[in-house]
């Protein structure tokens, strides 16, 4: 697929991990005084808020014009929880040290 195609579903999914996942799993810990997760719990529980968006996957219309972008965007979903859980996200890493560090 062109990546003037494909661009701004990219630049959506180098923020969604962060901005969303990484966001909702540090109020969770902070609104349950835990101040210490592990990278595990913390990579965990941005996965889990990550996955929520999960729908959007199926966003656009099921027809051929939309295929080929759908299968994008279930792969790019799918790759970027994969990096969440396996500490390959460098912006969750920041998120979890700045949580650790000033939570």
């Amino acid at each position: 697929m062109r990546e003037d195609l494909t661009f701004e579903i990219t630049r959506a999914y180098d923020l969604l991990p962060h901005v969303v996942g990484a966001s909702w799993a540090s109020v969770w810990f902070r609104m349950n005084k835990i101040r210490r997760p592990t990278k595990e719990q913390f990579r965990e529980k941005v996965a889990e808020y990550f996955k929520m968006l999960e729908p959007l996957t199926n966003a656009f219309p099921a027809n051929e014009n939309f295929t080929e972008m759908t299968a994008y965007i279930k792969d790019k979903h799918a790759d970027e929880l994969r990096r969440i859980l396996t500490g390959n996200n460098s912006e969750i890493e920041k998120r979890y040290k700045r949580y650790v560090d000033y939570g």
